[in-house]
This record gives C-alpha cells, structure tokens and sequence, in this order.
C-alpha cells in the first residue's frame, strides 16, 4: 500500500520518513514550494496595532516568525492569538510565548465559532496567510463587525513536474494512496494530467485534512476519500497505517 505524498518541504519529507519507519513505502512528489512575500515588509511597524491576530497555516506562523526575529522585533504581548489547527496553534504558541486558541476540528467554520470571535465589533484583527484562501474568515469577521486586515506573509509557487513520466513510475510501483493537503494543491495537480492519468489517480485513495476538500475531491472524480479533520503529520500517518491485528 504505497502512498504518493504531495505536500510540501520538510513536512513532506518528514510525513515520508515516519511511514518508512511503519513499514509503509512512499513517495514524496511536492507540488508547491512556500516563499517569503513582500507583505512582510513593514508588518513589525503595525503588528502591536491588533487586538487579535489569527494564523491560518503553519507556515503563516513560521514565516512570520523568522522575518520579526531577523528584524529584530517580538510579538506583541497584549494581543489575542488565534489559529486554524492544532498544529499551527503549537508553532505559534512557540514563536510568540503567548497562549494560542484553536478549534478541535481544523477548519475556517469551526474556528468562526471561537467565543474569541463572538463579539468582535470595532475591534482590530490581522489575519496571516498566504496567497489567496479563508475568504470566509475575513467576510464573517467583517460581517460582525469587526475592522479586518489580511496580511499575505507568504506566497505558494507551484512546482512543474513530469506527469508523463512520472505517472507511469507510480502506477508501476502500484501507489495506491494519496496525501494532498489543500485545495490549491489538489487544483493544480488534477490540471498537470491527461484524461487517462486522471481516470488511474480516481481509483486511489485520497486523504484529506478537511471536508471541503474532501467535497472538491469527490465532485471531480475520486471514489474514495476520507477527511482526517487535520493536517498534521501525526494524525495523516494514523490514518494511513493500517490497524494493527493479530492473534
């Protein structure tokens, strides 16, 4: 049960390694590459201006992070710190040394419902994110009142690859499960392939870290598709390894 692993950098790399450990083959093929953005430029002059600030992604804090050390700048202290999983919620608790307050199930819906977010009106709010995405948390925020500012500290490039190449490898080596972490990766993967390379990659195994994804998935063509609720490495690699039974 080889699992082709698309998400990106080290993370990938890491998921890849702890299959290894389990037994499990796998095959890291990254679709995007995370990248600096110019909107970090300036962002230690109004940071301390926010009431709440939300990360969206882990690397919406670790970029973050790395641009206010180099320049350095800490976070505030006196603002509400916000994110849209787990994992996030850990990177960012690490980089700013403040309590992070996050939903149990990863996504923009179920973080909207935070009492953070209750009674927002006229309050100061930066969202960090990449380019493009959680529309929805910056229109229900607004919504209620509140004075929102998005702030896109990193950029998703995506990677070429050879798909007539390399999609016979991977049918060749029977993969016949698949990791993509977000909607964008998913998007541009399925643009990369000719009608029979889709037609194989539909009969995987798609896992995925949130329902609407999941629901993206199933619209174009795939069969079967479970939501692991996070994108945390920790949670996609017991969904992929198999329950262990014996005698």
């Amino acid at each position: 049960m080889p699992v082709l692993v698309t998400r990106p950098g080290q993370q990938g790399h890491e998921l890849c390694q702890q299959l290894s450990k389990v037994g499990i083959n796998s095959y890291h093929q990254p679709l995007i590459e995370i990248q600096p953005s110019e909107q970090l430029l300036g962002l230690e002059l109004i940071l301390a201006q926010f009431d709440i600030i939300i990360a969206v992604s882990q690397h919406a804090a670790s970029v973050t992070d790395t641009y206010l050390t180099q320049s350095g700048q800490n976070w505030p202290t006196n603002a509400t710190y916000l994110a849209v999983g787990q994992k996030t919620a850990h990177v960012l608790s690490n980089a700013t040394q403040q309590k992070v307050h996050y939903p149990q199930v990863s996504d923009s819906e179920h973080l909207l419902q935070l009492a953070s977010l209750q009674s927002i009106a006229n309050r100061k709010v930066l969202i960090l994110r990449g380019n493009g995405g959680r529309e929805l948390i910056f229109n229900t925020l607004v919504e209620r009142g509140a004075l929102v500012t998005y702030r896109e500290v990193y950029k998703r490039q995506n990677l070429a690859f050879r798909s007539d190449l390399l999609v016979p490898l991977w049918q060749n080596e029977q993969i016949d499960q698949l990791v993509i972490t977000s909607s964008g990766q998913l998007s541009y993967f399925m643009s990369q392939l000719t009608d029979d390379h889709k037609n194989w990659l539909f009969t995987l195994h798609l896992y995925v870290p949130s329902e609407r994804i999941a629901q993206q998935a199933r619209e174009i063509g795939f069969q079967a598709v479970t939501n692991t609720f996070s994108a945390s490495n920790k949670v996609l690699l017991a969904a992929l390894r198999p329950s262990e039974t014996g005698p």
